[in-house]
């Protein structure tokens, strides 16, 4: 047997499959008719793995230099670098690997929370409000609320895999997204009311909300219905201003929602609203692959053609969903459950 420099990938794909049969390094080097020693140094070579990575020494950095730090970071969360809260501190001549490093000991790099705080009193609320639906047929609640879509996306914070000598596509970028539309949609059971779009140029106070209502829900969906059902139905919306105000209660009062029929909402309780996670579908649509948009017209195009898409086991599976929610909101003592 010649000795050879090199195992080919297919002879070191034998020799593991022969290892795991049982055969010895003798053997195997008959089999593959190579020297036994470049069999051995090969099988050595794969049973030392990877070399652990030798930190090297970093600066010293005293104890009241580190809490000094530590209250840097902590006064400011999401604007600042490493060598901006060293600077700060009137810590001067540490490299920017050994700053990272000293932080990662204290803090990581999250984003931002995009929901409301919730303190003790919000905690409770929600606690009270759950217990109170506990028993309720969630089939019979409309649970509804307004989306606005911009031009250019929720964020710009797409990501995605380039090509190797491909650049990056350059995203449209215009003042306040290019401006927007807002939606307003309800579901329940396994429908889908709407969507409807509120005019453009018009901000939602008490009257101009319910005028929205009265010419799209009302006069399009709600009164197409049977009395039974409008007996039988509970209207969900959140506590926003034009929502929760005494014209908007008294409004809806004499349409003959009130009462037990007016779902009461639990403050900053996004997470409770099934239909949350609807707009998550809908925008996930429209938005893909950096689909930007250069009309408003077009972008109520793609969420109306959006909702189209949305079938009603997918909607019965988000109203379903709120006894699981109900149990998940007094399980944390009113904490936050997801969407």
């Amino acid at each position: 047997m010649g000795q050879k420099k090199d195992l080919t990938g297919s002879e070191k794909s034998k020799i593991v499959r022969y290892l795991a049969e049982g055969c010895s390094s003798l053997k195997i080097a008959k089999l593959l008719k190579r020297d036994h020693r470049t069999i051995k140094r090969f099988i050595q070579n794969s049973q030392q793995g990877r070399k652990k990575r030798v930190e090297k020494p970093r600066r010293k950095i005293t104890a009241h230099e580190l809490r000094k730090v530590k209250r840097a970071a902590a006064k400011m969360p999401l604007d600042a670098t490493s060598l901006a809260i060293f600077q700060s501190c009137n810590i001067t001549g540490v490299p920017k690997s050994t700053r990272c490093a000293i932080l990662r000991d204290m803090a990581k790099v999250r984003k931002a929370e995009r929901r409301p705080p919730l303190n003790k009193t919000h905690k409770l609320k929600r606690q009270d409000w759950a217990k109170k639906y506990l028993k309720t047929d969630f089939s019979k609640v409309l649970w509804t609320d307004e989306m606005r879509v911009s031009l250019d996306g929720p964020d710009g914070w797409a990501r995605g895999w380039i090509g190797k000598g491909q650049r990056a596509p350059v995203p449209l970028r215009r003042q306040q997204g290019g401006g927007g539309v807002l939606v307003w949609a309800g579901i329940i059971k396994d429908e889908l009311v709407g969507p409807f779009r509120v005019e453009d140029g018009v901000k939602l106070n008490s009257q101009s909300y319910c005028q929205f209502l009265e010419d799209t829900f009302f006069k399009q969906w709600y009164r197409k219905k049977s009395a039974s059902f409008k007996k039988n139905m509970i209207f969900m919306q959140d506590n926003a201003p034009s929502h929760a105000s005494k014209y908007s209660t008294a409004w809806l009062a004499r349409k003959g929602i009130k009462e037990e029929k007016l779902m009461t909402w639990p403050p900053c309780s996004p997470d409770l609203n099934p239909i949350e996670n609807l707009w998550s579908i809908i925008k996930c649509e429209i938005y893909k692959e950096g689909k930007q948009y250069t009309s408003l017209n077009s972008v109520w195009e793609a969420v109306v053609a959006a909702a189209r898409n949305v079938d009603g086991e997918q909607i019965k599976t988000l109203t379903g969903s709120m006894d699981g929610r109900l149990l998940s909101v007094l399980a944390k003592k009113g904490g936050y459950i997801g969407r």
